[in-house]
């Protein structure tokens, strides 16, 4: 949680971050990742300051968006990281191509083995403390297939935060999809279909996977309250987007979005 923050202070971050929602042409496809360079992105880390690219964990190589980890020297240490698009969105489809390569980095933990994450309707990196791990937000959670077995991808976590299914208020922290399984080091492309705080659908090849309604802050928690109090109300109809780094390398090829009629 963020430790002596003035509810002026995330005031005017929040203010800031409304400000920059983008104001990209309808239906038509924007390229969020350039391909040559993390121009538009600030990155966040664990333990960091905004803006510093620890060990170079986020960088570009043969057109594509690399999270790589040989600067860790084997020691992990919970060092999650997040790279943070310079707009806010609301309504819109954001559309990626990842895959995950390499080995884990040692000291990463279990769960984070091939796993990854698009953060969505997330806080700005200026509000998150130094020692925060995740930004509130709702991730839609990548995953790689292990070589056995059923791993689905393109499901829903919750860090912060809590959304509504079937009418009723979800407050397990993540849920699988219906997806397919992908193993090895294939390139798989996600979609996500916002539309404010109506509804959200991933999916996968086409076909949705999985699909929730009225994202909103947990206020159980105390950073999350504090962001709910200067957002007017728990309802969330906007925010950041994010790629993550989990332990596991991976790449991004493509990060596209099209914003769609509010």
């Amino acid at each position: 949680m963020i430790k002596k923050s003035s509810a002026a202070c995330l005031s005017l971050l929040l203010l800031f971050s409304l400000s920059a929602i983008s104001i990209a042409e309808e239906g038509k496809w924007i390229q969020l990742f350039n391909g040559k360079n993390l121009e538009g992105w600030t990155v966040k880390i664990n333990g960091h300051k905004v803006g510093e690219n620890f060990g170079n964990t986020f960088r570009v190589k043969d057109g594509a968006m690399q999270v790589g980890y040989e600067a860790y020297d084997d020691n992990f240490n919970f060092q999650f990281g997040h790279i943070f698009y310079k707009d806010t969105f609301s309504h819109y489809i954001l559309r990626a191509e990842y895959r995950f390569i390499g080995e884990q980095v040692k000291g990463g933990e279990n769960w984070a083995l091939r796993n990854s994450g698009l953060m969505l309707h997330g806080e700005s990196p200026e509000t998150m403390a130094l020692d925060q791990k995740f930004p509130v937000s709702i991730e839609v959670q990548l995953l790689g297939g292990t070589g056995k077995g059923k791993r689905t991808t393109s499901n829903l976590c919750t860090p912060g935060t809590h959304v509504e299914m079937d009418g009723k208020v979800f407050k397990k922290h993540c849920i699988n999809s219906s997806s397919e399984t992908y193993h090895g080091d294939q390139w798989v492309t996600v979609e996500v279909e916002v539309r404010g705080n109506e509804v959200m659908r991933h999916k996968i090849d086409g076909k949705v996977v999985l699909e929730y309604q009225k994202p909103q802050f947990d206020v159980s928690e105390e950073h999350s309250k504090a962001l709910a109090k200067i957002n007017g109300g728990i309802m969330i109809d906007h925010g950041t987007i994010s790629l993550q780094s989990e332990s596991h390398p991976v790449e991004f090829r493509k990060v596209e979005l099209m914003k769609l009629k509010d």
